[in-house]
């Protein structure tokens, strides 16, 4: 399982992917009508399809699209607002989480001490079992 921050920007990257896509279907898939009402003072434009690569929906099914679209774009900020929520920390102030560190360097301390003790008691037990063994050794010889 990935770490959060590794999530959050897989679904960042995932919400761009999806972002390029819904534009890139948006623009080929839409009808070439005028979205705006003619004006009198303006020549009408033809309607002329100049994308070879345009394929237009039906409305109903266009619009059906759009939602889902729209639905998969909610979603994936949803997904993004919660990891963020989840990250370490967001909820504390500045003081506490140096005071947080500042615990966790003294325990580290203390158990850096710890294991500095228990390697000089390893070192004196292998000295003893050392000597037990040439001990051993020289009364078998």
């Amino acid at each position: 399982m990935a770490d959060r921050l590794t999530q959050l920007q897989d679904c960042l990257d995932q919400l761009a992917t999806q972002f390029y896509a819904s534009l890139r279907y948006l623009s080929t898939h839409h009808s070439s009508s005028s979205t705006l009402p003619p004006s009198p003072h303006v020549a009408p434009f033809p309607a002329t399809n100049t994308n070879p690569h345009q394929r237009p929906d039906t409305p109903t099914t266009f619009a059906a699209a759009q939602r889902e679209l729209a639905t998969d774009l909610v979603e994936k900020v949803q997904e993004i607002e919660y990891l963020t929520g989840t990250l370490p920390g967001l909820d504390k102030s500045e003081e506490s989480q140096v005071k947080k560190i500042r615990e966790l360097e003294q325990e580290l301390r203390r158990v850096e001490e710890e294991r500095k003790a228990a390697v000089g008691e390893r070192k004196k037990c292998l000295g003893v079992l050392e000597e037990v063994i040439g001990k051993v050794g020289r009364v078998k010889d």
